[in-house]
């Protein structure tokens, strides 16, 4: 993964790489993310009869190929001039879920078409301070064939990305815009993203209210939080710190986890993003319980490096990853992966 974080690199505009591998303040969340896994060690089981691997999972009742979703990620047509187009088209045919951004550069429709048949597209939502505005962008992904609807929950604020600041990276270049903000009230302009300061879980009832779309609240780091969420309706949590360009020195997601599995108790599923790198991350996600992982940065190398080639490669080999550390660790299924698999690395 690291050799397509490399050729992104080389391909970027230096302020382009820094607005998609940085994070808040002193990035100490974004190195925690993987960090963390790191810490974590597989203890694999032998002579257990494998064989061939079952990957597929269902997530909110639909069926993938490998516990990977795309996690919501702004702005592919900066890595490529067909942007998220070409992204779906690499998920559709990975078999599994794209989570389209809000902040795309090309408009739901388009990416939803671009998928094709089979494309199973979420939309990610940031809740507008204007709720008519709020409600235009639910049915517009309702309409776009949406199968769930993201609310990202931990941006009352934006987090001060100092590498953004000190690039002067603070809007996107003449030419590019958010496109699923265009038009949303027929005036043909495209509204900026706002963060709504207020956001609370009455927001999450107004949009229960406001649609029968499954909804996954995205950015719980706190199992009082995933307690909430089930009080709420939720349909699915993502423990996510934003990929470490919010609050920094957040808790890493995967040392989070736990104790938001553990406050679900089943009910709902759970999923994670943030410092997803291998193969042997993803099944130390599911032996703690997450249902399936998303990955964000390095869907984004891979666009950048080579198109959707790039994104099938990054992809392919996350599945291939998967499948080898199953076998290695005696499952012959990920519903197999348990807790007794993994340990923390031992302190001598």
């Amino acid at each position: 993964m690291r050799e397509f974080e490399e050729l992104a690199r080389s391909r970027l505009p230096p302020d382009v790489y820094d607005f998609v591998a940085g994070g808040a303040e002193d990035e100490v969340t974004l190195r925690a993310n993987e960090a963390a896994f790191a810490r974590l060690r597989l203890l694999p089981r032998v002579l257990r009869g494998a064989g061939r691997r079952e990957l597929a999972v269902s997530v909110l009742g639909t069926d993938i190929t490998m516990p990977v979703l795309l996690s919501p990620t702004a702005f592919h047509r900066l890595a490529h001039p067909e942007g998220e187009r070409l992204t779906a088209r690499a998920a559709a045919a990975a078999g599994t879920v794209m989570i389209v951004s809000m902040g795309s550069t090309v408009a739901i429709e388009e990416v939803a078409a671009a998928g094709g048949r089979g494309f199973v597209p979420w939309f990610q939502l940031y809740v507008q301070p204007d709720w008519a505005v709020t409600e235009a962008l639910v049915r517009r992904g309702e309409r776009a064939g949406c199968q769930a609807l993201v609310v990202t929950v931990d941006s009352t604020v934006y987090g001060s990305r100092e590498r953004d600041l000190r690039n002067g990276f603070l809007d996107l270049p003449p030419g590019f815009a958010c496109e699923t903000m265009r038009n949303l009230t027929g005036d043909g302009e495209v509204r900026s993203i706002r963060m709504a300061a207020d956001l609370s879980w009455e927001h999450i009832v107004r949009l229960r209210e406001l649609t029968a779309l499954p909804i996954v609240v995205k950015g719980l780091l706190h199992p009082a939080d995933a307690l909430l969420a089930l009080d709420h309706g939720v349909s699915g949590i993502m423990v996510s710190n934003h990929g470490g360009r919010q609050l920094d020195t957040a808790v890493a997601t995967i040392d989070a986890l736990p104790g938001v599995v553990e406050a679900v108790d089943g009910r709902i599923p759970v999923f994670i993003d943030g410092g997803i790198r291998r193969g042997t991350d993803v099944v130390k996600a599911l032996a703690l319980g997450a249902t399936a992982v998303a990955v964000g940065r390095p869907i984004w190398w891979g666009l950048a490096a080579a198109g959707q080639d790039g994104v099938t490669q990054v992809l392919e080999l996350l599945r291939t990853e998967i499948d080898r550390a199953l076998g290695l660790c005696g499952c012959s299924s990920v519903r197999e992966v348990t807790r007794d698999l993994l340990v923390r690395e031992a302190p001598w």
